[in-house]
């Protein structure tokens, strides 16, 4: 028998209990193995499962409570299972990618199998509560990529228990009574970002249980090309908590041995609920009975010793052996209850794939009779039957085979006017707009609360309004902004005690708590992660990359994790974060201060604000605040010690995303800029002022959205000549908006002069102020580029000037 049924902090574990998890381990692994027949059969495209782990899954999930998170990775099934947030059925419909939400509710169909989402939102967007829910954010596939998040998701249980002030967000929080479960695979504990993370975790003293399920090997490479000592809870040993100082506590288990998982899962659950203190379990001789992934056989790197060592240790079968070791059934108890597992994995998949094919079949029929239709009134109904009657033979035909098919079938009709040729067109409009919403959508919000939809609220000036530096402005503004809202939460480096480097928040520290302005270590990733997981869980997070050109650092936690996390979930999740930094105009190789398409390129999913004065960023933070997308805000560098005017309501001012400001009127040629490069081109307007030119500047002030109404083409149509100009490497930002003018908005059709981008040279720039004159676009590089446009209109006008 159990040498202690009653484990700490668990319900007494009878037969009941024990035969139940046999089940369920039974169950996870007869879908794994069927999972795996079908990629090879070829109904899926990929398979990964997780096979090998069901037992400390499950002693795991025992430990989980409603409120609770899992923030883990692709082999998460049992965990996921065991709290019903998903069913087999469902775990074959991602396999197969199915593209409804009654069916996959996890990512819609939009993710490959094993990664598991709990839909946090209602239909309107608004959060359901989490303190109801076992929590589950959505996975990601770059090894370690979860793991930045789950430090944040745990810091936001720490500032519910230690912040009366939001405790009335009860359906985030019971009082911070929340932890975090965050799984990873040994071989990823090699990543920075599980360092980074473990030490963060270990620093903030946060209730982070972190597992790690160690099978060995990480795909074809053993545990000793991974990790010192080969063993990840040696090599951390030196986070280990004593009497004396905080750290982690540290625990190794075997995979295989269920009273040990069960006892080690209490104990994590009972340390990091109740004094908050981060957990590494490490989980080891685990096995993968079907090797890595559907990518390959894992025989082809494991010895015959090793393959036979992972036979005699798979959870499953030693869990078998303990059952009937000690009495808890018999060998015929079990042999049913293998019968039934397979049964109920037979008939999961069996109705997930019915469920699939039903519309697609569907579907696929009424292609073909469309296409038959129309060939019985076309001259090409030879080719057009042609085409019927291979899309009549695709294998899994899925609606990719549709499309081709009408779209080729359009183009051969091309010049025919037949009833049947408006009903195919009619059909691929409408098969085109319903796929839009299947696979294109919720990049962004889509609800009421999307920050689009925010209502502008100008800036108050009085002749008691003061003029002062523009760090005196975004202060203010930040003042204001904490005092009327307690779920506002600020961290990074130098941001608390001395008010960042800038003095954007001066004093305000000491007048909120260090709970609501924090200071970070130097640890960029990690500073994303906890903004994220604070977002994800109902606080307003501002958090700060110090300088632009660090953003770097935390680029693939942005990309692969924050952007992507509303389309990904088809609008299940969201975290509404906002990142602070600054650019522009900054001297030095690693200080540019300009890496905007890097930006643009990597974030789309996040807005990206470029304000040029701290008037500007004020309206676009509230803005943001008021909505409930992340979002990039770079302020200007060189803008701190400019003078504004400080407005009358800093706290009320909105801008509007998406919408251009036009700085200064003019009739023969419009340059659009943003960010610092406003004032550079409004001191070359002065100048070619005097020499007889009139440009119109437009700041875009937001590069994501961009110019949502066609403001800038309007321009065009007045001045019909154009200049995009930016301080990013060539071809980058600048030809992004040349890109979103002249073709979306089709303004190359009022082009009297070939449109031109100033941009910066192609290195970074060296240090220094000639560094920057000559690297970077300056006022007389705008002059002389407008005044070289319009001596091509009349050069007899505008001789050349050297």
């Amino acid at each position: 028998m159990l040498l202690n049924d009653s484990l700490t902090g668990s319900s007494v574990l009878n037969k009941e209990k024990i035969t139940d998890d046999y089940r369920l381990a039974c169950e996870s692994r007869q879908v794994s193995l069927l999972g795996r027949k079908d990629t090879m059969g070829g109904r899926s495209k990929f398979g990964i499962f997780g096979d090998g782990k069901e037992i400390a899954q499950i002693a795991l999930a025992r430990a989980f409570k409603p409120g609770d998170f899992r923030s883990g990775y692709y082999r998460d099934q049992t965990i996921e299972a065991y709290l019903g947030n998903l069913s087999w059925q469902q775990f074959f419909a991602q396999m197969y990618a199915h593209a409804d939400l009654d069916h996959e509710p996890h990512t819609g169909g939009r993710s490959m199998n094993g990664h598991y989402a709990t839909r946090w939102l209602d239909d309107q967007g608004e959060w359901l509560d989490q303190t109801k829910l076992y929590n589950s954010v959505c996975d990601i596939s770059p090894t370690a990529g979860q793991v930045p998040r789950s430090v944040g998701l745990a810091y936001a249980s720490k500032l519910y228990r230690a912040n009366k002030d939001i405790q009335n967000l009860t359906t985030f929080s019971n009082k911070g009574n929340e932890i975090v479960f965050a799984t990873i695979g040994d071989a990823s504990t090699s990543q920075g970002m599980f360092w980074e993370a473990m030490n963060a975790a270990g620093v903030l003293q946060v209730p982070l249980i972190m597992s790690v399920w160690d099978d060995g090997y990480g795909i074809s490479v053993p545990i000793e090309y991974q990790t010192t000592k080969s063993s990840i809870s040696k090599a951390l040993a030196g986070l280990q908590r004593n009497e004396e100082e905080a750290g982690m506590e540290i625990i190794a288990v075997n995979g295989w041995d269920y009273p040990a998982l069960i006892e080690t899962y209490q104990k994590a659950a009972h340390l990091a609920r109740t004094e908050q203190v981060p957990v590494l379990v490490h989980v080891t001789e685990l096995t993968q009975p079907q090797g890595h992934s559907s990518s390959g056989s894992h025989e082809r790197y494991k010895s015959k010793q090793r393959l036979q060592w992972e036979n005699e240790r798979d959870c499953n079968v030693r869990f078998r052996e303990w059952i009937l070791n000690n009495g808890y059934a018999t060998d015929e108890e079990l042999e049913r209850i293998e019968a039934d597992a397979k049964e109920t994995a037979r008939d999961a998949r069996n109705r997930a794939w019915k469920a699939y094919r039903k519309d697609l079949d569907k579907e696929h029929q009424e292609t073909i009779e469309l296409i038959q239709k129309t060939a019985a009134e076309s001259i090409f109904s030879e080719e057009l039957s042609g085409i019927a009657s291979e899309l009549s033979k695709t294998y899994y035909p899925v609606r990719r085979d549709n499309l081709v098919s009408v779209r080729k079938a359009l183009r051969l009709i091309r010049n025919e006017h037949t009833p049947s040729r408006i009903v195919m067109q009619k059909w691929l409009q409408d098969a085109l707009k319903v796929n839009t919403e299947r696979y294109n959508s919720q990049l962004y919000s889509e609800s009421a609360l999307s920050p689009l939809h925010v209502q502008p609220v100008e800036p108050v000036f009085s002749d008691e309004s003061i003029t002062v530096d523009g760090r005196e402005v975004i202060r203010s503004y930040f003042n204001a902004l904490f005092g009327q809202d307690s779920r506002v939460v600020a961290i990074g480096e130098d941001v608390g005690m001395i008010g960042d480097v800038n003095q954007g928040l001066a004093g305000l520290q000491e007048k909120f708590g260090e709970l609501r302005i924090t200071d970070t270590g130097i640890r960029e990733t990690t500073i994303i992660g906890q903004g994220i997981g604070m977002a994800m869980r109902g606080l307003r997070p501002i958090v700060e990359i110090q300088y632009f050109d660090y953003i770097y650092y935390a680029l693939a936690t942005l990309t692969d994790d924050l952007a992507s996390l509303r389309y990904r979930t088809a609008g299940g999740q969201k975290a509404p974060l906002i990142i602070r930094t600054r650019g522009h105009r900054l001297e030095g190789i690693w200080h540019s201060g300009s890496p905007m398409g890097t930006m643009l390129s990597s974030v789309r999913g996040l807005h990206i604000a470029v304000p040029r004065n701290f008037t500007q960023a004020a309206g676009l933070y509230n803005t943001l605040i008021k909505g409930d997308d992340p979002a990039l805000v770079v302020e200007p560098l060189n803008a701190y010690r400019q003078k504004e005017v400080l407005p009358d309501n800093i706290g009320e001012i909105c801008v509007p995303l998406g919408q251009p400001e036009i700085l200064k009127e003019g009739k023969d040629l419009t340059v659009v800029t943003y960010g610092a490069m406003c004032r550079i081109v409004m001191e070359a307007a002065a100048q070619l002022h005097t020499l007889g030119i009139e440009i119109e500047v437009i700041d875009v002030q937001t590069l994501l959205p961009f110019d949502i109404d066609n403001q800038i083409l309007e321009s065009i149509k007045k001045t019909n000549r154009v200049i995009f100009a930016d301080e990013d490497v060539p071809g980058s930002a600048s030809a992004f908006m040349m890109q979103q003018v002249l073709e979306k908005q089709n303004a190359y059709r009022w082009l009297d002069s070939a449109p031109v981008t100033i941009s910066a040279k192609p290195h970074r720039p060296p240090y220094g102020s000639d560094g920057d004159y000559f690297t970077k676009p300056n006022m007389d590089d705008v002059v002389e580029v407008a005044y070289n446009i319009m001596r091509e209109t009349d050069p007899s006008h505008f001789p050349a000037l050297y």
